[in-house]
């Protein structure tokens, strides 16, 4: 069934419902809202119960539904297991898989250049205006962004309707995030002049799937840290591993559904024998774990430090490959947390230079726990390092014992 739904704009809203699938119905709408399925979907199906007429028993399908259906069922064939010659598993259709590609990258073409136009109107009628127009326009321009298969936008467009009530200097801390997510736009609209390895990580900061495709490394990996970030629909796990003999820190990303733990888990402060495969990206230390040799075994070797001078140094660096990054993961050797009058920071104990900690650091229980640990003396502190300040993770003392969880 499809149909035409008059709603708040000048355009129709589209709604179809697919009732022929043995595994369940489905539904698609045009409109903003993130229900499933959304009420003009359910006063479709209320209008077709009625048998009244209300809905033609037959009619030419628009090419909107037309083009919702066939991917549909393209997708749903594409996920049977091949039947001929008694293989059980199938290989997809690349072909059908490229037209998917295709089709999804227009339809985040058709989102960015929305959003850009957007971006523009609040530029032109001032950002003053963004703080009076509250949260829900740009809760409905994440919701375009998600029709539009962009979920990374959506996302950056959610905290830009977070920042007019963050506190003071709001104003300049907004026009950044939108230069940040103009930036983000221009790079997909102009992504076949860009090398190929920035090309990836535009997609990646979209939300676009890729896959661990470097080749697999094995190494004795330290669990550095593990924490989680929680969304009303997802969370995050982030796990932090530093090679014993290559010497690099990569992340590993984990997902669950909203209010559950994701599955997995790994003990911090030890060494895991395993296989980590690279995902694309400049710039990206997001790793996928492969194939583990040996259960994870107490370490006798931490990441080597640096100042807190060279970690800021790093960050920038960082930032030619990927100018979104937030943060990158840094190990800081001798430092000494002490307070600066409302805030904190890790100062070096050889030199005059520190870091502030990030409000997220000031909030956590951490803060004390590190401030504990060191008791005046250095530290070895493991965190992320960015433009908001430093985050502490882990901390050892500076000669012995076991890592300190501070997150």
């Amino acid at each position: 069934m499809w149909g035409l739904c008059k709603g708040s704009g000048s355009r129709p809203y589209q709604t179809v419902v697919d009732l022929a699938d043995p595994a369940g119905p489905a539904y698609k709408c045009s409109c903003p809202s993130r229900k499933f399925p959304c009420k003009h979907a359910l006063g479709l199906l209320l209008l077709w119960a009625g048998d009244d007429g209300s809905v033609p028993a037959s009619a030419e399908v628009p090419g909107w539904a037309h083009e919702w259906l066939t991917g549909r069922r393209e997708r749903t064939e594409n996920k049977q297991p091949r039947s001929e010659g008694g293989s059980g598993t199938g290989v997809a259709d690349p072909e059908a898989a490229r037209r998917r590609a295709e089709r999804r990258a227009e339809r985040v073409t058709a989102g960015a250049t929305e959003l850009e136009q957007r971006l523009a109107d609040l530029l032109r009628s001032g950002l003053a205006a963004a703080e009076q127009a509250g949260y829900g326009a740009w809760d409905e321009t994440a919701a375009r962004m998600v029709d539009a298969q962009a979920p990374g936008l959506a996302s950056q467009v959610r905290e830009l309707g977070a920042i007019p009530a963050s506190g003071a200097g709001w104003p300049a801390r907004l026009l950044e995030e939108c230069a940040l997510l103009h930036l983000l736009d221009q790079a997909w609209l102009r992504r076949d002049r860009l090398p190929d390895a920035l090309a990836a990580t535009v997609r990646s900061r979209l939300g676009l799937p890729a896959t661990a495709d470097g080749a697999p490394v094995r190494d004795h990996w330290l669990v550095l840290a593990q924490y989680d970030t929680v969304d009303p629909k997802l969370t995050t796990r982030r796990t932090w591993l530093h090679g014993a003999a290559t010497g690099g820190t990569r992340l590993l990303l984990s997902y669950g559904a909203a209010g559950r733990a994701p599955e997995l888990s790994l003990p911090v402060g030890l060494a895991l024998d395993a296989e980590l495969s690279a995902y694309p990206g400049a710039g990206q230390s997001r790793s996928a774990l492969g194939e583990r040799f040996a259960a994870p075994a107490p370490a006798a070797f931490r990441p080597r430090g640096t100042t807190t001078a060279e970690a800021a140094a790093r960050y920038g660096e960082a930032l030619r490959d990927d100018p979104w990054l937030d943060a990158v993961p840094v190990t800081l050797d001798r430092v000494v947390p002490v307070p600066d009058g409302d805030l904190w920071q890790l100062a070096d104990a050889e030199a005059d230079s520190a870091l502030p900690l990030t409000r997220t650091a000031r909030s956590r229980p951490g803060l004390w726990r590190l401030v504990a640990l060191s008791g005046g003396a250095p530290v070895t502190v493991f965190g992320e390092c960015g433009h908001r300040g430093f985050t502490p993770l882990t901390a050892w003392p500076e000669h012995s014992g076991e890592a300190v969880t501070l997150c």
